[in-house]
């Protein structure tokens, strides 16, 4: 079996982690595929949502996988800021130009980068297994992956700086409590449930679900007359697509809408 599945159903792109023997550490070449897909999916119309997991119920994600790195050529400074920022960045960088929903099945324990790329999807559900721990303090590191970007903007800067200093495991249940997490769920439960949302989202207007993602993001780093002004333009264009047309013939005549993502 490949150490990263790449599948479809439907519209829903689904990328698994499949190295549960090592808690799904990720090599270069996986991270490489990844990218690659993800900038498919992000050209792919056919490609509505995309969901990220990790094989088995014990891992997630446990990071990068410390034995395929040392077989680098990691013994100058430059080359190891290279390994991230060649290979390893890839990874936030593509998904900063998807504008599709990228949501993390979080199934077992996510550890440092692990964490970091669960915490660069835009929302992340989990099972009751799952724990997730920044844990590069551990070994004497700084979070390599982006959780120093990410974390703040999600839990805020005194929480972040905790867990970023600290190391510490946090459950499934205190992720919630953080918004680290959406929903939590039994092991059994976490797949199908993120799949019925994926789906959900999948099948809403395209083009809508699409600038509402872009103008989120976009305003977080906008003053408020910027941002009204961005979002005034989203509104006039979805205006004129076929999918706002169909929604509101469908709330009229009482029925199902039928999108076609035009």
């Amino acid at each position: 079996m490949a150490d990263i599945l790449f599948e479809k159903r439907g519209k829903i792109a689904i990328i698994t982690l499949n190295r549960p023997q090592v808690m799904n550490a990720f090599t270069m070449d996986m991270i490489d595929q990844w990218a690659e897909a993800l900038d498919e999916y992000r050209k792919d119309d056919s490609v509505h949502a995309v969901v990220l997991t990790g094989a088995g119920e014990r891992a997630f994600c446990s990071g990068v996988d410390l034995a395929a790195l040392d077989a680098m050529d990691a013994s100058k400074s430059i080359n190891r800021k290279n390994i991230l920022w060649e290979h390893i960045h890839r990874i936030a960088l593509t998904l900063e130009q998807l504008e599709k929903p990228m949501i993390a099945a979080v199934n077992g324990s996510a550890v440092g980068a692990g964490m970091d790329m669960a915490l660069m999807c835009d929302i992340r559900f989990a099972s009751e297994n799952a724990r997730f721990s920044e844990g590069y303090i551990r070994v004497g590191l700084v979070p390599g992956d982006g959780g120093a970007y990410f974390l703040p903007r999600i839990v805020g800067m005194a929480k972040a700086l905790e867990l970023l200093w600290t190391g510490d495991f946090i459950s499934a249940k205190e992720a919630k409590d953080l918004s680290i997490v959406n929903h939590v769920y039994a092991p059994q439960d976490l797949m199908q449930k993120t799949l019925e949302f994926a789906e959900r989202i999948a099948n809403s207007p395209t083009i809508a679900i699409r600038m509402i993602k872009r103008a989120a993001y976009q305003s977080a780093n906008l003053d408020l007359r910027t941002a009204l002004d961005l979002i005034s333009s989203h509104f006039s264009i979805v205006r004129d697509t076929e999918d706002h047309h169909e929604a509101l013939a469908a709330m009229i005549e009482k029925r199902t809408p039928h999108f076609t993502g035009n």
